[in-house]
C-alpha cells in the first residue's frame, strides 16, 4: 500500500466509475483495477462491488475510504510542514482551465507564482470550464479556474478574478442566419441557436430566453465555449459565449458582436480549491497572485 495506491482509490471511492478516474489519473483501467486488487490483497477483504453496470464500496471499502482521507491528509500536511522549513517552496501543483483562460486569465497569475516559486512544479489540463469545480471536487486537480455556479459546495473555495459578460454572437458570412438577424423584426424563435451544454453560462442564457419569452430553436450544444465562436464564423447559428472567448478567438474577425447583449447577466470567473486544502502553502500562495 502506497501513497499513489491511496489517491486512486480515493478518486474511485468518490467517482465510482474506472474510465472516469482512469482518465482523471493519467492511468489506463487495467492498471487501476490492478492497483484496487493489490489494496483488497493488502487489507484482506473486498473493498468495491462490480458489475457491468455499477461500482460500490462495500462496507470495509467505506472503512479503508476514512483511512486513506486521513492518511493523505498527514501526508500533504507532512510535505508542506517540511517545504516550509527548507524556507522554499516545491512540489507539484495541477491546475485546470478552459483553452481561453490559459491565455486570457492565467498568465499573469503564472508569471508572478513561477518568480516567486520556481520549484513548484505546475501541470496546465484544459477542458471544458464547466467540468473545472466537478473536478476540484473529485480531488482529481487541485486549483480550477472556474465560473461560479448559482450554489456551490461548501467544501469549496473560491476567490473571483473576474467578472465575465457574455456575448451574442451573428456570423460576417452571407447566409441564411445573417438574413434572419438582419431582419427589422427579428423572429427570434426561429433563429437557430449555438450553445454551452451545461454550467452557469447556459443557466443565464436560459434566464435571458425567459425574459425575453424565447422559445429557442437549438441547432446545437457544444462542450466548450470556443467551438461556439467556431460554428458562428461558419455560418451554422446564432451562439452565445463569454465575451473572453469571442475576443481571443482565432475567428473573431468573422463574428459580429449584438448590440442586446448587455441584457445577459455576467458570471463571475475565479480561482476554485478544495477547502480543506487552503490552507496548503503552495495552494495558499498560488492564490495570494491574484490579490490586489
Amino acid at each position: 500500500m502506497d501513497i499513489r495506491s491511496l489517491q486512486l482509490f480515493l478518486h474511485l471511492a468518490t467517482t465510482l466509475h474506472f474510465g472516469k478516474t482512469a482518465e482523471a489519473m493519467h492511468v489506463s483501467t487495467s492498471t487501476l483495477t490492478r492497483t484496487m486488487q493489490r489494496l483488497e490483497e493488502s487489507v484482506g477483504s473486498q473493498i468495491f462491488t462490480r458489475d457491468n453496470r455499477s461500482v460500490a464500496l462495500t462496507e470495509s471499502g467505506k472503512r479503508l475510504r476514512s483511512f486513506a482521507q486521513h492518511t493523505l491528509e498527514n501526508w500533504t500536511q507532512l510535505k508542506a510542514d517540511l517545504s516550509c522549513h527548507s524556507g522554499e517552496l516545491d512540489g507539484e501543483l495541477k491546475i485546470f482551465c478552459s483553452v481561453t483562460a490559459a491565455y486570457s486569465h492565467l498568465p499573469p497569475i503564472l508569471d508572478k507564482f513561477r518568480l516567486l516559486h520556481p520549484n513548484v512544479e505546475l501541470k496546465l489540463i484544459t477542458g471544458d470550464a464547466a467540468m473545472g469545480m466537478q473536478l476540484v471536487d473529485e480531488e482529481s486537480i487541485d486549483i480550477a479556474i472556474a465560473a461560479h455556479p448559482d450554489q456551490i459546495s461548501n467544501r469549496l473555495k473560491f476567490v473571483e478574478i473576474a467578472k465575465v459578460p457574455l456575448s451574442i454572437i451573428t456570423p460576417v458570412i452571407s447566409c441564411q442566419v445573417q438574413q434572419q438577424i438582419m431582419q427589422d423584426n427579428i423572429d427570434w424563435n426561429s433563429v437557430p441557436f449555438i450553445l454551452p451544454e451545461h454550467g452557469p453560462a447556459r443557466k443565464r442564457i436560459d434566464k435571458w430566453f425567459k425574459q425575453m419569452k424565447i422559445k429557442p430553436s437549438i441547432y446545437a450544444t457544444v462542450a466548450g465555449h470556443e467551438a461556439i465562436v467556431s460554428m458562428v464564423a461558419l455560418g451554422l447559428g446564432v451562439g452565445i459565449a463569454p465575451a473572453v472567448v469571442v475576443d481571443n478567438s482565432p475567428v473573431r474577425d468573422r463574428v459580429l458582436t449584438f448590440e442586446n447583449s448587455n441584457k445577459i447577466e455576467p458570471f463571475d470567473l475565479g480561482l476554485c480549491c478544495q477547502r480543506k486544502r487552503f490552507d496548503e502553502p503552495v495552494i495558499t500562495e498560488f492564490f495570494s497572485m491574484v490579490k490586489p
